[in-house]
């Protein structure tokens, strides 16, 4: 047997165990569930959503267990249906009240958050705590936060 045999044998070894710890240490599941908490809308259409003064106007949403998304756009809450498989996502068409916004800035950033939403055919977890929303071309369209 040669003297890089050895080397070789503890190199296969060593390497699924670093790599899986490294997985590990990065706080990131690959099955993370986007159920359950409430995602804040940080980024739009490229554009950073400032939350204001008021958090209650700040655009958000919900997956439920159900197959329910529910949320507010800033001015008006919505519902609707989704679906997802592994990393794909689709959200169904969305019902929203009809109230109308007193900032006009606001009204234009709920409409891209609308218009994001259905554009949505895929997201990823990118950190402990964001949620990328990408359409069927893999641009992001949204990114939200817990």
């Amino acid at each position: 047997m040669s003297a890089t045999a050895p080397r070789r044998l503890i190199l296969a070894l060593a390497l699924p165990a670093v790599l899986s710890m490294a997985a590990c240490s990065s706080g990131i599941s690959l099955d993370e569930p986007i159920e359950g908490p409430t995602w804040r809308l940080v980024q739009v259409q490229g554009e950073t959503v400032d939350g204001g003064a008021d958090p209650q106007g700040a655009p958000s949403m919900q997956f439920g267990s159900d197959g329910r998304a529910v949320g507010s756009g800033g001015c008006n809450r919505f519902s609707g249906t989704y679906s997802r498989t592994a990393s794909q996502l689709r959200i169904g068409q969305l019902a929203a009240t009809r109230m109308a916004c007193a900032a006009p800035e606001r009204g234009q950033r709920e409409m891209q958050f609308f218009q994001a939403l259905q554009a949505t055919a895929s997201y990823r977890l990118q950190g402990p705590a964001q949620l990328v929303l990408l359409d069927g071309n893999g641009r992001t369209v949204a990114l939200l936060q817990r």
